[in-house]
């Protein structure tokens, strides 16, 4: 079984299809998004809509993590999440516009508007998820907590206090939120997937049994695929003190 973790996608629709289709996927194999499907880019409808299919599909374990812009979303529509005044300042606007909705309805009143399949993907969304040697979660974690210790706020919006520090967990930690140039590499600590798709760079897949990053620009069709085993044995040996 491989396990392919997938970075931010932000409505990027396009470019999340391109990719999907050209990994070398197979039966039993598993998908790890890392969260925030919506805002910013134009079909946040549209990437909701495909994954809620793959989720359906047998062939492959679709794991489903929740981003802060998702929180958001759910959180402006009345139900359990936080920061909803934030919501269309971060880009909301284009999310409910790919719903055809506008934001002079009152956001109560918008749940009845929207797909109840896509309240049901929101609402069921992970906060995190472990494989073994590694946790995946949307915005990384607090480097002085257990995991059972960490909270939403953390898992959804943390930035530098743990990018920039080694953390204590025994996991590589596989995370977004941040958009980097590139993948972002701090082993053996963690690796950072947000590569910036909505702002014109490109979406990033690890494979994390072979590691092998695919990569795709935005407004490209091509993928590149990139061993980094060497780079990733090298990396581990070196542990800051």
């Amino acid at each position: 079984m491989h396990c392919f973790v997938v970075g931010d996608i932000h409505g990027c629709l396009t470019e999340l299809r391109y990719l999907l289709e050209g990994l070398p996927l197979e039966s039993g194999d598993r998908l790890v998004f890392l969260g925030d499907y919506v805002d910013r880019g134009p079909d946040s409808k549209g990437v909701v809509s495909y994954l809620i299919e793959l989720q359906k599909n047998p062939s492959y374990d679709s794991i489903f993590l929740k981003g802060n812009h998702e929180d958001m979303f759910l959180s402006y529509l009345g139900l359990p999440g936080q920061h909803a005044d934030m919501f269309l300042i971060n880009g909301g606007k284009v999310t409910l516009e790919s719903y055809g909705l506008s934001t002079n309805t009152n956001p109560k009143e918008l749940v009845a508007q929207i797909p109840p399949p896509h309240l049901d993907f929101y609402q069921d969304l992970r906060n995190y998820y472990v494989a073994e040697p590694f946790l995946c979660v949307h915005a990384g974690v607090h480097p002085m907590k257990s995991l059972e210790e960490q909270t939403e706020s953390e898992m959804f919006w943390i930035r530098n206090q743990f990018i920039y520090r080694s953390h204590m967990l025994p996991y590589v930690v596989l995370f977004g939120h941040t958009p980097q140039s590139d993948v972002f590499y701090d082993l053996p600590y963690k690796i950072g997937l947000d590569t910036g798709l909505v702002y014109g760079n490109k979406l990033t897949c690890l494979e994390i049994e072979e590691k092998v990053l695919y990569q795709i620009h935005r407004g490209k069709k091509q993928i590149k695929q990139t061993p980094i085993q060497k780079k990733w044995d090298a990396m581990s040996a070196v542990v800051a003190p």
